[in-house]
């Protein structure tokens, strides 16, 4: 039997259940919340890699949906597969300092074949496509409506690369961009210039300054492309880059709600996503 994962709902700003329901959205089962009669606009989230399961990416929906004014979706684009919650306390422990040593790495070199394994099943190129045709289903579906998205970790790259000019697709003889506004929070895996050039709409990262899974120089090299950019003379959409400390990796999802700092983080973390889309959707 798996151990409890304890700290699973911890590391959220939020408290109680989430109060959404999943159902099939574009062939992937989806938790939905929000208004679904006369939203302003639609948040697409793409989670870390523990997916549906962790409640607390649930409940960050919940947070997204509690004005009213948004209808929130928060698809499983991990197909049934995320990384087992039983994980998440070694990898991404809310608070560092009540896992031992032996525990820490013991629990990596434990974890560490199977989550190669789930590395294979997930590779960028299948991965990339399960998560741009759900956008572009939406898009067509939603022709006139707005779509914001937000990436979490795993999911931060490919919210970055909604935005960019080569995913544009033709709807009535007119290139449209997936998405109108784009949130990445600790965006992993990210690859250079590729993943990051040419964004066609507006983007907004929040960079942990003590993430040992995203380096903080990554901002700087995400900001040298885009100022490369301009210097051609080419249009670019506001950018921004946020800074978090003590900013540890998930310090959106998983930071320490019992340490003030973190808690802020937190905290604005979920401010950070509402305005940028309070502004552009």
């Amino acid at each position: 039997m798996d151990p409890p994962c304890h700290e699973c709902i911890k590391g959220t700003i939020h408290k109680g259940q989430p109060q959404g329901k999943e159902e099939l959205i574009h062939n992937l089962n989806t938790y939905v919340i929000g208004n679904r009669t006369n939203p302003k606009a639609i948040i697409v989230m793409y989670s870390d890699i523990f997916g549906l399961p962790l409640p607390n990416n649930r409940l960050i929906a919940d947070a997204y949906a509690k004005s009213g004014d948004y209808l929130v979706y928060l698809p499983d684009f991990f197909e049934g597969d995320p990384v087992p919650l039983k994980a998440a306390d070694i990898l991404i422990p809310v608070d560092p300092s009540k896992l031992s040593t032996f525990s820490k790495y013991g629990g990596m070199l434990a974890s560490a074949p199977s989550f190669m394994m789930w590395l294979t099943r997930h590779k960028d190129g299948p991965t990339n496509k399960t998560c741009m045709d759900f956008l572009e289903a939406l898009r067509r579906e939603n022709p006139h409506t707005k779509v914001g998205m937000v990436g979490f970790c795993w999911g931060g790259r490919y919210a970055i690369r909604a935005a960019r000019e080569e995913n544009m697709i033709e709807i009535g003889g007119t290139k449209k961009p997936l998405v109108d506004a784009v949130v990445a929070l600790h965006p992993s895996n990210l690859a250079f210039p590729d993943d990051v050039a040419k964004p066609v709409v507006p983007v907004s990262i929040g960079w942990g300054l003590e993430d040992v899974g995203v380096k903080i120089e990554q901002k700087g090299k995400v900001e040298a492309i885009h100022d490369a950019e301009r210097k051609t003379g080419r249009e670019m959409p506001e950018l921004e880059n946020r800074l978090y400390e003590p900013g540890r990796h998930g310090f959106a999802v998983r930071g320490n709600p019992d340490d003030p700092k973190e808690r802020k983080a937190l905290e604005d973390s979920v401010t950070q996503v509402l305005d940028w889309f309070g502004k552009f959707l």
